[in-house]
């Protein structure tokens, strides 16, 4: 996937097809909570095998159930490209929350 920068229109359709994710300070972002820690720190493996196999990592923190996501490119600028958007559908199909 290429690491060249979305345009905002790109950007804006991306989102169409990603409940509940938004786009702040160039990164694409969305908190989960999720019923318990074990919920939230399971569902951060099962999300660092995807990013693993995409080799492109998240910006993350996690609070008891909670996990916030920031995703960008940093090979980019800092910016949001496919490979951040690739990430995120792949987020979502892991979430169940």
């Amino acid at each position: 996937m290429t690491s060249r920068p979305l345009t905002a229109a790109k950007i804006t359709a991306a989102l169409r097809a990603l409940p509940g994710w938004g786009f702040k300070r160039d990164a694409l972002v969305k908190e989960f909570k999720f019923g318990s820690f074990r919920e939230a720190l399971s569902f951060m493996v099962r999300v660092g095998f995807e990013a693993e196999a995409l080799d492109h990592h998240p910006e993350w923190t996690n609070v008891y159930n909670r996990v916030a996501i920031r995703l960008n490119t940093h090979s980019a600028g800092g910016k949001v490209t496919a490979l951040d958007v690739a990430l995120a559908g792949k987020i979502e199909a892991i979430s169940w929350v």
